[in-house]
């Protein structure tokens, strides 16, 4: 079973995974499974609750992750979501498909994941700002959303484009497909 694996921060923006998990859900070798640093439910943005799937500290060993997909949301500022950093770098070295959009693109920039890979964000200038550790500028790509080897990020207004790209990625339509589904959910049916 190919493991989308999402990691939570408390609150996060529910919107930013909202495209993403049906087109994924639905096929019968993904299973999403959500991650946060405890148990406890975890509430978005929008006010809906999670109960996480795992916490940082018992995720299975045997876990097949295809995607990791990091939303944003208001509080990646936390020193505690550090935590997360070695699944992060795990995924990353493995060659696994990391996805990260807005502040959880904020996290990896201050993280120290984005200093040598090319990637987007809310503004170079956002980055700057809000994650204290980045020294990746010279990589930073004006675009909604941008693929870089096996790194998707994207900025806070790109979760249609975001989707799109993790789709085309993963390779689960053919390039007709996904020009379609780009077309509904960016544009509506016209």
């Amino acid at each position: 079973m190919n493991t989308v694996l999402i990691l939570l921060s408390e609150p996060f923006a529910d919107w930013e995974a909202a495209y993403i998990c049906p087109e994924l859900n639905k096929l019968e070798d993904y299973e999403i499974k959500t991650v946060s640093l405890s148990k406890a439910p975890v509430t978005s943005m929008g006010g809906l609750k999670i109960v996480p799937d795992y916490d940082i500290s018992d995720i299975p060993e045997d876990i097949n992750i295809k995607l990791l997909l990091i939303p944003g949301g208001l509080s990646w500022d936390n020193k505690e979501y550090k935590k997360y950093c070695p699944i992060i770098k795990d995924c990353l070295e493995n060659n696994i498909l990391t996805a990260a959009i807005c502040n959880g693109v904020t996290f990896l920039a201050d993280n120290g994941f984005l200093d040598n890979r090319r990637h987007t964000g809310n503004t170079l200038e956002y980055l700057k700002q809000n994650a204290p550790g980045y020294k990746g500028d010279a990589g930073y790509v004006e675009s909604q959303s941008f693929v870089f080897e096996n790194l998707i990020t994207a900025n806070g207004s790109a979760a249609v484009e975001f989707s799109r790209d993790i789709i085309g990625k993963l390779d689960i339509f053919s390039q007709k497909e996904i020009d379609e589904w780009f077309r509904i959910f960016k544009n509506g049916f016209l």
